[in-house]
């Protein structure tokens, strides 16, 4: 989990984390706050091949643009508590491209509590089993 070093983003990656039961290491860097996609897709590059999934937890619009460069579909806007999660048709994460992903699921903020936990819970735990 790769959160903004910004304390409102460091507090939402707390109560993700806790929802979700996450277990691992919260990162938090200074260089997700307010970045462009490009350098965010510089950061997804540099990670450990052996992460599966990575939360990355920051700000607009970088995250929205982010998206949008890695899914073939026109994501409008991500908003604030919004999860977006998108596969990448990758196999390492430096082969990290544009329209190289598809949205598995979008959780809008208003459907966090019914949706968002048991969503995320249950694409952690396949991933982790793989």
């Amino acid at each position: 989990m790769l959160s903004s070093s910004a304390l409102r983003a460091q507090l939402t990656a707390d109560k993700l984390a806790k929802k979700i039961e996450y277990k691992g290491r919260i990162h938090y860097m200074e260089e997700l706050y307010m970045t462009r996609p490009e350098a965010l897709m510089n950061i997804l590059s540099l990670q450990d091949n052996s992460d599966e999934t990575i939360f990355i937890i920051g700000h607009n619009p970088g995250l929205t643009e982010l998206g949008n460069r890695l899914i073939k579909e026109d994501f409008t806007k991500l908003p604030t508590l919004g999860v977006l999660a998108i596969n990448l048709d990758i196999e390492k994460w430096e082969e990290i491209g544009e329209g190289l992903g598809h949205v598995d699921f979008f959780i809008h903020p208003k459907q966090f509590k019914y949706y968002m936990p048991k969503q995320i819970r249950t694409t952690w735990d396949q991933r982790e089993r793989t």
